[in-house]
């Protein structure tokens, strides 16, 4: 779906504002730089700690207060079957105007992938433009620049007619399990969404997104000698391999619908029947239809393994990211920031992506949203992450002419429900 995009003009305070951003990149890049070094990984609840200490004094340049909000803990599924249960850091939570006529969700996430026993833990700059480390592009840079860019906005003469909501999540990289309902209030209630995932090196942002399930599926059978009652025993790992099977025959069935099969946990001595096993697997699929018709799969698979004689079968997880197809609200706002774009010289284009991030959920409270506003970078999740340094005022100038765009009327947000 594509919408004609028309030249933004600029008022005297948003070539102020664009001004005072092109100058602060150096400043951007060693704030983020430092974050990196703090490790945040996604259960890691020291560094968390710290994390977010750093991120409440640095959001507290904004007017406001800040809100440490304590996650309710979320269950983790162990290697033979017992469930547990797991904590998480706090969110953080800004208010700014409430009341004003125009509300805006921005979110983003402090937590990484890398817990602190990986050795991947500082940054370094690879050349003039590369900055490779932890959560540099994904995503404290992104953080940075949406802080940065609000400071810039708050100097306008227009900024009231926009309120705003930060929300920045400890647990995105797990699959925002705590912080989903938070997530759902806050999109409910706001008129649309900018998010801080990364951009790709070449600037494109990401379209519409697959929404994303992780599950589990425990087993539990009946150990027995192998060589004295083999007959009497109910394998576990067994049945978890025959239902791998079938979970794997739903790939190709449905346009863009993939099953990936994680890990199987379980077994032990090869002479004892394993009577424990946990499948872990992932689910993906394109829209809410092929989501339904990949869970009611799933329902008929769980049903046949708890059927098998002696088999017990218990299922966790759920489609805690919906689907975020490309609607006619979502096709404006990326217009808009193509518009936005275009005054400071970028020719922004966009795709369809099989990640999932914030958006998703914010997507599925009713809040149309961009959720690619970060930097731009690649590689991520490995030791290979990096960010380009090129991107960060850039990166920043967009969200601020985005805010100006709505609070100027450039950008009506009535256009999102028509």
């Amino acid at each position: 779906m594509a919408v004609m995009s028309a030249a933004l003009s600029l008022s005297s305070a948003a070539r102020e504002g664009l001004k005072a951003l092109n100058e602060s990149g150096p400043r951007l890049i060693e704030d983020t730089i430092a974050w990196s070094t703090i490790n945040s990984g996604s259960l890691e609840l020291a560094g968390l700690a710290r994390m977010s200490a750093v991120l409440e004094q640095a959001f507290a340049s904004l007017p406001g207060a800040i809100e440490r909000l304590a996650l309710p803990p979320t269950t983790k599924i162990r290697a033979d079957g017992a469930i547990e249960p797991r904590a998480h850091g706090d969110a953080l939570r800004l208010q700014v105007r409430p009341n004003a006529p125009i509300q805006i969700a921005l979110t983003g996430h402090y937590d990484t992938v890398f817990p602190a026993a990986h050795p991947f833990q500082t940054p370094r700059r690879l050349d003039n433009d590369i900055l490779n480390g932890p959560g540099v592009a994904d995503m404290k840079g992104g953080l940075r620049i949406m802080l940065a860019a609000l400071e810039a906005f708050e100097q306008t003469p227009g900024k009231d007619r926009i309120g705003y909501t930060v929300l920045l999540s400890p647990d995105e990289e797990i699959g925002s399990p705590a912080s989903a309902a938070l997530l759902a209030e806050l999109g409910a209630k706001s008129h649309l969404g900018m998010t801080y995932e990364p951009a790709l090196p070449d600037g494109r942002l990401a379209g519409a997104r697959k929404g994303s399930g992780n599950y589990a599926l425990i087993f539990k059978g009946r150990a027995t000698h192998v060589g004295r009652a083999f007959a009497d025993g109910r394998s576990a790992v067994l049945a978890a391999a025959d239902a791998a099977l079938r979970l794997d025959s739903l790939n190709g069935k449905v346009d863009g619908v993939t099953v990936n099969i994680g890990a199987i946990d379980g077994g032990g001595p090869t002479n004892v029947v394993p009577d424990r096993a946990v499948l872990r697997f992932n689910i993906r699929a394109p829209d809410p239809e092929a989501r339904d018709w990949a869970i009611a799969e799933l329902d008929k698979i769980v049903l046949a393994a708890g059927a098998r004689d002696g088999v017990e079968a218990a299922l966790d997880g759920s489609f805690a990211r919906p689907p975020k197809p490309m609607t006619k609200a979502f096709a404006t706002m990326l217009d808009w920031t193509k518009q936005a774009g275009g005054a400071i010289g970028l020719d922004l284009a966009w795709a369809p992506t099989g990640g999932v991030c914030e958006g998703n959920n914010l997507a599925a409270a009713g809040c149309p949203n961009v959720d690619t506003l970060g930097v731009r970078g690649a590689n991520l999740h490995s030791d290979q992450e990096y960010a380009l340094l090129s991107s960060f005022a850039e990166r920043a100038q967009l969200s601020f002419l985005l805010l100006c765009g709505l609070a100027d009327g450039a950008f009506d947000p009535v256009e999102l429900t028509s």
